[in-house]
């Protein structure tokens, strides 16, 4: 299975808290509060998203943390990469192993081009896609991300068929 570390997935909620604050400040108690992130997991998340540049802080009586830039600025690709690194499905999709040496299989490798098109794909996918975009109420599909797949709102979607109390399907 392919999955985005918790502490992605806690950046991520992070950010579009702050997104929600509309430009206000948020000190890591109230973050970890609003989105009940264990406290020294916001402070670790926040200290990775100030270092990447996606969030600025501020010192003092009102001070804590904010966005860098506003919501549709800010690209879910630029979220990811700060807090995993490159996205890359496959070793060769980075280029180098762990290790820093090329893969073995490079040479001989049949699919290594196909890897390299998947990961642009999903990175294009998540440079479409913006904080702005994840405060926004679910339903709705940017229009920038139709084109990969995704069926607009209302268009091709299928419902499931609904069931009656006497177990019948309409």
């Amino acid at each position: 299975m392919l999955r985005m570390s918790k502490m992605t997935d806690y950046g991520i909620v992070l950010m579009t808290e702050l997104a929600r604050a509309d430009g206000d400040t948020r000190t890591t108690r109230e973050l970890a509060a609003r989105t009940r992130v264990p406290l020294p997991s916001v402070s670790k998340v926040l200290k990775s998203l100030l270092q990447a540049g996606l969030v600025v802080s501020h010192r003092g009586a009102n001070g804590g943390y904010g966005l860098a830039r506003p919501p549709p600025e800010l690209s879910l690709a630029e979220l990811v990469a700060a807090l995993e690194g490159p996205v890359a499905l496959t070793e060769c999709g980075t280029h180098t192993t762990a290790a820093g040496a090329p893969c073995g299989l490079e040479p001989i490798c049949q699919v290594r081009s196909h890897w390299r098109l998947i990961n642009n794909a999903i990175q294009e996918a998540l440079g479409r896609l913006t904080l702005a975009d994840l405060v926004a109420p679910a339903p709705r599909v940017p229009e920038r991300l139709v084109g990969l797949g995704t069926p607009p709102a209302g268009a091709g979607a299928v419902t499931p068929p609904s069931v009656s109390v006497t177990g019948v399907r309409s």
